[in-house]
């Protein structure tokens, strides 16, 4: 951990993968945003599995506690599958911004994201109401956690700078950007 005053974080450790890392602990707005279609059609299938393959033990071996231990089960099946249906939908959605699974989609959405915010002049990762010492807790807290999301689901809620990236590559994007619109309007004379 940093001693200087002011910085009240320590660097993250960088797990080795196949794709580029994007954000090792991103918000669970982002997670969410980021998520592709095949991740919902993965996340409902799973939600509906349980309640399904409830259904069709029934049908198929009779428990014969009547109608309302059934229901009682299919309801309880339900909200279970509902819960691990979200947990895969999600998994699948983090994993690529740690680069564990195929995120090109991902990293150009990031950059393109990360790009605007700094030329509109926000703070990339948002603003935060916790000090920056709180902000350190909370990352090292949920760093990472979606590798353990079978145990104990666990998301990001805070807005905090540490995210495991360099975040020179947004201003050096954005700089670029800025000086080809420049350029654009003075109709394409860099001498001006």
């Amino acid at each position: 951990m940093s001693t200087t005053p002011g910085n009240t974080y320590t660097i993250s450790k960088q797990i080795k993968t196949e794709y580029p890392l994007i954000d090792n602990d991103p918000h669970f707005k982002r997670v969410i945003r980021y998520a592709r279609p095949s991740d919902y059609v993965h996340g409902i299938v799973a939600a509906a599995a349980g309640p399904s393959l409830l259904y069709a033990m029934e049908r198929f071996a009779p428990s014969y506690v009547g109608k309302g231990g059934v229901a009682q089960t299919m309801r309880l099946g339900g909200a279970m599958g509902l819960c691990g249906g979200f947990i895969y939908f999600y998994q699948r959605s983090i994993l690529r911004f740690y680069g564990m699974s195929e995120n090109a989609r991902e990293v150009q959405m990031d950059m393109r994201e990360m790009v605007d915010k700094v030329k509109r002049g926000e703070p990339i990762y948002g603003e935060s109401q916790l000090t920056p010492a709180m902000q350190g807790v909370a990352a090292r807290q949920s760093r990472y956690s979606a590798l353990f999301m079978a145990v104990l689901p666990w998301f990001n809620f805070v807005n905090h700078s540490q995210h495991g990236v360099d975040t020179a590559k947004y201003y050096r994007q954005a700089e670029r950007e800025l000086e080809a619109e420049r350029l654009a309007r003075e109709g394409g004379n860099p001498s001006q």
